[in-house]
């Protein structure tokens, strides 16, 4: 089959750091970028096809244990992000006047 030429592009996609680490050892593992990897889940998922043998399907249980990965299928629509903490802004320093951000008079 001869070599398809097309554009790739950079993109900002977000993913839940477990899967994230699951994919790029298991890129790493098939001798592929992560892009390759994803390419190649995507294409298979809209045929409807099976992107993974059973060899393939071992290792990435195995690669799952590792980084704690307990995610399924089944929980893909109903994942929520965690908010981040917010820190408390640095305390500053009063002036002579007591008032924070007052400024001192010469």
């Amino acid at each position: 089959m001869p070599d398809r030429s097309i554009e790739r592009v950079q993109t900002g996609v977000r993913l839940e750091k477990r899967i994230l680490l699951v994919l790029k050892a298991l890129a790493g593992s098939l001798d592929l970028t992560l892009g390759d990897l994803l390419e190649g889940i995507v294409l298979h998922a809209f045929e409807g096809k099976a992107p993974f043998g059973p060899a393939t399907l071992t290792r990435i249980a195995a690669l799952r244990d590792v980084y704690g990965l307990d995610l399924a299928a089944a929980d893909s629509h109903q994942l929520s992000e965690a908010r981040p903490v917010k820190r408390a802004a640095a305390p500053t320093k009063a002036s002579s006047s007591g008032r924070p951000g007052a400024r001192r008079r010469r």
